[in-house]
């Protein structure tokens, strides 16, 4: 199937109770989801071939025999053999190098689940950034990665174990793969994996680290037993991400992050409808569906609200970090359900059980973990109303009619911006397209050039409002920034609002002419993209664009365009 077969094992009759045994399994991994080859020519350097695994959540059955679920966990050791000059990195406690034979030899000492063992190989060299660790990436990219995080690891590390207790796994190296990676990044124990192409985007970065640090403790440490409550993972870990953000960048920076993913949930809820099954925290994962389809902005941020609505009922969030260091302390190297999770909870603070907070009308935490819609209450973020503000009322004058308001809207500054007050303000545009055409045009007077210089995070918003409202004068910039581009998250979206609207045939000309420099998955998911919907239109010769063109000058092949664009970027989680 899909998802591979069982292989059952007859153990001898003579073999007593809880005698232990040795089983041992030959076999030949051939492609799988797990393992993604890439020629030189899709790596930065271009240099020597690049191979990296993906476990996450259920292909690592593809990479090697295992108990592939999140309820099992064990230690590993492997020895990997690769050829002269390629480094070879697996997500372990221990590793040993032996040149002469070119064998890597790795322990994971600690119990983990199957689908955190990860392993990279390819042209990758290191530099210490902490005292207990180091960035691993392309020589083209270690000095930008170096400046980037030299010395915050520590810095987060730090902050994070003065909340839940001592990091337990050692080393936290980092390792910046090719624009391949099919996510933004992956806890793996010892060795988070990071796309490379984050790296422009200051405080994406910043925050996406943060969450793979978080993960050591929740979702590493202590697990989801079962996929169905991803939540356990993803929502605590997103919640100490920001206790985390809170004491080391403040709590104004927090809620500005919180305010742009909270919107994005709302997106999320419209676009799919408060009664979908997958709004809930307790999801129910029928037979042959893959658990990663259940992933989603629900699984991350409606778990965070339920973890911040615990946190509440505590009357102070120090109170709440006491909770969850005895947590991890009572549960580590263990799976749990949410049962688990709150019992302890209720255990902990008898005040609040004997005041049955648990079953709080309104408020239940059945109703939580059982309730499709929104979260059934979210975080104060007044905090943050200096940063949050600012992106208020710039939106208002853009949408506000009629338009009055240019020459103050335009004397905003956005390069003085934070990168989340951008990109919450271009979402919300983003969410109000199509414009009227004097808005866009306006807009793209006033920020189009500011915006050119800014990083793909922010870019790629506009580009896609610049699609979603047909404003082909700033059309040439969506072709340039697809045709250097690599990477599933700033490619996919574009193609996807290029295909719901009427410039099919502009994407299928930037398609052709770039579709060698993608790898095979990648290509394979934008030619379904491509397959779908609207037939293709005649070939049209948009590479001659200018910002003098006027806006009307492709023609409308389709009578009813769908402009309510459902784009990738909408439904999917980030980190």
């Amino acid at each position: 199937t899909d998802y591979g077969s069982s292989l059952t094992v007859s153990l001898p009759a003579a073999l007593q109770p809880h005698q232990p045994f040795q089983i041992i399994v030959r076999y030949t991994t051939a492609d799988g989801p797990a393992i993604w080859w890439l020629d030189p020519e899709l790596t930065y350097g271009n240099a020597k071939p690049f191979v990296f695994t993906q476990g996450h959540s259920v292909c690592n059955r593809s990479f090697f025999p295992c108990f592939d679920t999140p309820a099992v966990k064990c230690t590993y050791s492997a020895t990997v053999k690769a050829p002269a000059g390629i480094q070879v990195l697996m997500s372990a406690t221990q590793s040993t190098y032996l040149e002469e034979e070119g064998v890597y030899q790795f322990y994971m000492e600690y119990p983990v689940p199957a689908y955190l063992v990860a392993l990279v190989a390819g042209d990758l060299i290191h530099a210490d950034i902490g005292p207990r660790s180091r960035v691993w990436a392309e020589p083209c990219l270690l000095p930008t990665a170096i400046s980037k995080l030299s010395g915050m690891v520590e810095r987060w590390l730090t902050a994070a174990e003065s909340l839940y207790g001592p990091y337990i796994w050692g080393r936290y190296d980092i390792v910046f793969l090719p624009p391949s990676f099919p996510i933004v990044a992956m806890e793996n124990p010892c060795l988070t994996f990071i796309i490379s192409s984050i790296l422009e985007s200051d405080e994406f970065l910043i925050i996406d680290v943060i969450h793979e640090v978080a993960h050591s403790w929740f979702g590493n440490a202590v697990t989801n037993a079962t996929w169905e409550e991803m939540w356990l993972s993803e929502g605590l870990a997103t919640y100490a991400q920001r206790r985390i953000t809170t004491e080391t960048y403040g709590a104004a920076f927090t809620c500005l992050e919180t305010a742009f993913r909270l919107d994005a949930l709302h997106r999320q809820m419209k676009l799919l409808g408060e009664d979908n099954p997958v709004s809930k925290l307790q999801v129910k994962l029928e037979p042959g569906v893959n658990p990663s389809n259940l992933m989603n902005l629900f699984t991350y941020e409606k778990g965070y609200c339920f973890v911040y609505y615990l946190s509440q009922l505590c009357g102070d969030p120090r109170h709440f970090d006491s909770f969850l260091r005895a947590y991890i302390e009572k549960y580590k190297f263990t799976s749990v359900v949410a049962q688990d999770l709150l019992d302890s909870f209720l255990n902990f603070f008898p005040e609040l059980k004997e005041q049955c907070v648990e079953s709080k009308a309104g408020l239940e935490f059945e109703r939580w973990l059982n309730a499709t819609g929104p979260p059934l209450a979210e975080p104060d973020l007044s905090q943050g109303s200096s940063l949050t503000r600012p992106v208020e009322m710039l939106f208002k004058l853009w949408t506000t009619e009629p338009l009055d308001s240019v020459a103050a809207a335009s004397s905003v500054d956005l390069t003085k911006w934070r990168t989340f007050q951008t990109v919450l303000f271009l979402d919300r545009l983003l969410d109000g397209s199509p414009l009227p055409h004097e808005v866009i045009k306006k807009l793209s007077e006033c920020y189009s050039s500011q915006l050119d210089s800014m990083n793909a995070e922010i870019r790629i918003r506009w580009l896609q409002i610049v699609v979603r409202n047909d404003y082909y004068p700033d059309l040439y910039k969506v072709r340039r920034f697809l045709e250097n581009q690599m990477s599933r998250m700033y490619t996919i979206p574009l193609y996807e609002d290029l295909c719901t609207g009427t410039l099919k045939s502009f994407a299928l000309e930037i398609f052709y002419q770039t579709q060698n420099q993608l790898h095979p998955n990648l290509r394979k998911t934008i030619q379904q993209i491509l397959s779908q919907g609207l037939n293709p239109l005649p070939a049209i010769d948009t590479s001659a664009v200018t910002t003098d063109t006027p806006a009307m000058v492709l023609e409308d092949k389709v009578s009813e365009a769908t402009n309510g664009a459902i784009s990738l970027r909408d439904v999917n989680v980030s980190a």
